[in-house]
């Protein structure tokens, strides 16, 4: 059924998508590879290939860091790894997330969720949320992250042959965001909960040939089609609802036994729902309503889970760092070292002096640039603009050219795993796993791009992973 409703509106997305494209495209003359399809553009070759990203470093090192690609349907789209135009889009308000993102954003989490609203609604509900997530309440988290560590500890302890490591990290993470989030770990959550949760991930995660003409498709739809969509009853709509139902009930319990332990009297802990609902705000702290602070929880729990123990749509980024240090034995045994020297005696410990261990932060800084967790998120121009460029590009008519016009409509993807490995960038051999780059100066930090280490991983800019500090 699900597939006969998808070919029912392909025909007509079809020609309003050729109406669309034909009316819009401003980028003819940006040099790219031929496409190999109408229907499909290059996207299975983005989007499918194997190893990940076979197809687009190929074209990184042919094209540069700007080329046109083909998205379904013969739609231009813009493939962007140039760091100045990464800014210039991030931080513009004349970009804007593709319509699509937005409307699933909205099935999955509501209207009221910071990552669905915008303007002066988004900085509201953005500033409110932040007192979860600055450096001090990060630390104050520290707990919370040695309890799940020891209890992944434990499970790999336990299993006598090799494991995928994905089935403990994954549950792990959820966990780690359940406990820090909400002050319960997830078996207080329901299994019902856990599970659809667990259900939802894995539909975010997966991909396929139906899922990229899905999406084609579902970008020229109307929001009301959307809107209505939940209520179709394919396998994605049907888990989304329950996400919903479960969001609300989960979290409105939660608050509500919170609110009662502030009437009590009873000492807050450090989640962030203690701190949204501190009855002694600082001055700074800007408030959030219930209905604003039970609207988050789905968002937090999702899109949490998936940024922090995914890479790509496929695997999940803390294995690939695991998988890096069992490649790399000797900076496995240094790295070791250095975490034992730290600690001294005290394994113990929970205020771990990250700063005073150099390859730890190396580590994790290499791990996040191969592996970033969105590496192809998507911005559409909301106006006519101009694209500044850092390396100037020729167009295939011979014009040697430092900024890009796009029209109002224009589909423009970050090339974030390809800015992330750009050698002008991050220094020579840009492909391989060598924490030593961070440690030797040789990586061209430049103009800050992302919140971390120059890396776009968290994104950056107008609307910056607010819990990049989290994860």
């Amino acid at each position: 059924m699900e597939n006969s409703l998808l070919y029912a509106t392909a025909l007509a997305s079809a020609v309003f998508a050729l109406y669309s494209i034909r009316r819009r495209s401003a980028i003819r003359d940006i040099p790219g590879p031929p496409s190999p399809s109408w229907i499909f553009g290059h996207m299975r070759q983005l989007i499918l290939s194997s190893p990940y990203g076979a197809h687009e470093f190929k074209w990184l090192d042919v094209y540069g860091s700007v080329y046109a690609l083909k998205g379904c349907f013969g739609q231009d789209r813009l493939m962007v790894a140039d760091p100045l135009a990464l800014q210039y889009i991030l931080n513009s308000p004349k970009f804007g997330r593709a319509p699509i993102l937005d409307n699933m954003a909205s099935l999955l989490f509501g209207e009221r969720s910071v990552i669905t609203a915008s303007g002066s609604e988004h900085r509201r509900l953005r500033s409110a949320l932040n007192v979860g997530f600055t450096a001090a309440a990060v630390r104050g988290y520290e707990p919370v992250f040695k309890r799940v560590a020891e209890k992944i500890v434990d499970q790999l302890e336990g299993f006598p042959t090799a494991t995928d490591i994905c089935s403990v990290l994954s549950p792990a993470t959820l966990d780690a965001i359940s406990q820090a989030i909400l002050g319960h770990p997830t078996q207080d959550l329901g299994e019902d909960f856990v599970a659809n949760n667990i259900e939802i991930v894995k539909l975010t995660a997966s991909q396929s040939e139906t899922h990229i003409l899905a999406d084609a498709i579902g970008s020229y739809l109307p929001t009301w089609v959307w809107r209505a969509a939940i209520y179709v009853p394919t396998t994605g709509a049907v888990v989304a609802r329950k996400e919903r139902s479960f969001a609300i009930q989960v979290g409105g319990r939660i608050v509500q036994e919170k609110i009662d332990a502030v009437k009590q009297g009873l000492e807050m802990n450090n989640d962030l729902l203690s701190l949204l609902l501190n009855p002694n705000p600082s001055e700074n702290t800007k408030t959030l309503s219930v209905e604003d602070i039970i609207s988050q929880i789905a968002l937090i729990l999702i899109a949490g889970q998936e940024t922090t123990a995914r890479i790509s749509l496929k695997a999940n980024a803390l294995a690939f760092g695991l998988l890096e240090l069992a490649r790399h034995r000797e900076f496995q045994e240094e790295l070791r070292a250095e975490i034992y020297s730290n600690l001294g005696a005290n394994l113990n410990a929970t205020n771990m002096a990250y700063e005073n261990m150099p390859l730890l932060n190396a580590f994790l800084k290499e791990t996040l640039r191969l592996y970033p967790a969105v590496p192809q998120p998507d911005r559409i121009a909301l106006e006519d603009t101009t694209i500044p460029l850092m390396e100037s590009i020729t167009t295939s008519n011979g014009e040697c050219i430092s900024r890009i016009p796009v029209r109002k409509g224009q589909l423009v993807t970050l090339a974030i795993a390809s800015y992330q490995r750009l050698a002008s960038r991050w220094g020579m051999n840009p492909h391989e796993f060598n924490p030593s780059r961070w440690l030797d100066g040789k990586t061209n930090q430049g103009d800050a791009v992302g919140p971390y280490a120059n890396l776009l991983s968290f994104l950056g800019g107008l609307k910056t992973c607010l819990g990049w500090r989290f994860a």
